[in-house]
């Protein structure tokens, strides 16, 4: 697996509250641009940065502690997933970055919520939320080939949706005040880009366990998205 958050800040991953904010604090000063020799030390710091910001919020926390689960209960990736991964942890990585940037709090926010949130919760809806129908109808015969063309049609559509979704997600970066959200629908868009390869393989050799861990994936991803919206109403109460 690649290095993860508990990782970059040192520590075990039932590090309390106040060990990850210690271990924050000797990591930050240790490699800070300003005080370390190593030219490495600026990537280092975004990444300390990165992980901190997940792992002192709860929920945060709590999905990523999730996604790390599930990829240590031997559903193994290929090699290709896998560079999928780093390449989205690159993402998540420049995305931070590009939070740093100042703009104006309140304009962002709602031009985030507007631009990105709103579209991006939308589209999820319309790929998940289907699937359980979709099952049922295949359920009835899996060999046959007008319910199997069916069931493809319904993949196609959602892969060309979770690419629309993913690129809006990407268009523009999130505000501080909403990382928690932003963060939800970003491991929610990733289960639900694994689903539909699961879903996908299993029309291929008609192998229910695909069909079951694309079940489960999904499941998963109406959590995460359920959760986004919990955020964003607390945010407005």
């Amino acid at each position: 697996m690649a290095e993860t958050h508990y990782d970059t800040l040192e520590i075990s991953s039932t590090a309390s509250p106040a060990e990850i904010k210690q271990a924050y604090r000797q990591m930050a000063k240790r490699f800070h641009p300003d005080l370390s020799l190593d030219e490495g030390s600026h990537e280092r710091i975004t990444l300390i940065n990165a992980a901190y910001e997940v792992l002192r919020d709860p929920r945060q926390r709590q999905s990523y502690d999730r996604q790390l689960d599930y990829e240590k209960q031997g559903h193994s990736r290929t090699a290709v997933q896998s560079e999928n991964r780093q390449q989205r942890t690159a993402e998540a990585q420049k995305r931070y970055r590009q939070r740093q940037t100042g703009r104006d709090h309140d304009e962002h926010l709602e031009l985030w919520l507007s631009r990105v949130y709103q579209p991006v919760n939308r589209i999820l809806s319309q790929v998940i939320k289907p699937l359980k129908q979709q099952i049922n109808h295949l359920a009835a015969d899996p060999f046959d080939d007008e319910l199997l063309e069916d069931f493809q049609t319904y993949l196609e559509d959602s892969r060309n949706s979770l690419q629309r979704a993913q690129q809006v997600f990407r268009s523009m970066p999130n505000p501080p005040a909403v990382a928690s959200v932003a963060a939800h629908l970003y491991y929610c868009l990733n289960q639900v880009g694994d689903g539909v390869d699961e879903l996908e393989r299993f029309v291929t050799s008609y192998d229910d366990h695909y069909l079951h861990t694309g079940q489960e994936l999904f499941r998963i991803a109406a959590g995460l998205r359920r959760e986004a919206q919990t955020a964003i109403r607390d945010l407005a109460s």
